[in-house]
């Protein structure tokens, strides 16, 4: 693993991924910086290479990642960015945290590709609130 950022966003072709895999604390705060500041979604996959189920959703991940282009999907391993795993309050493998606007919107536990799947829809058409107007002092 001696990458820092793994992106490929040809995600039709075999083998591709349009998973970011973050391999630094300053990677993660350099994509969350980015992110948080935008009403795009963010999928968060806390996983461990360990984890039986982490890896049985792996590739559900991956292909959601390909057919939902208009979230960003980024995989952090939990024993790789422990700190960032406590910050979002990771206990349990895998789960995935989705953020908008900087915070987080929703969780799902375990690996329920369902659940998932709709918890992902019910965000990606779910615009955020306006800014409130600009004061007038």
């Amino acid at each position: 693993m001696g990458c820092v950022l793994s992106s490929k966003r040809a995600a039709g072709e075999k083998g591709e991924s349009a998973v970011v895999a973050v391999h630094s604390k300053a990677r993660w705060d350099e994509l969350w910086d980015a992110h948080k500041t935008t009403n795009k979604l963010v999928v968060i996959d806390f996983s461990a290479s360990w984890c039986q189920p982490c890896k049985m959703i792996e590739p559900v991940f991956k292909e959601m990642a390909g057919r939902f282009t208009d979230a960003v999907f980024l995989k952090i391993d939990v024993d790789e960015l422990a700190e960032v795993a406590r910050t979002w309050r990771v206990q349990a493998m895998p789960t995935f945290v989705l953020a908008r606007g900087g915070e987080e919107v929703s969780r799902v536990v375990g690996a329920d590709k369902d659940a998932l799947e709709r918890t992902i829809n019910m965000f990606r058409s779910t615009p955020l609130p306006p800014p409130p107007p600009p004061s007038s002092m």
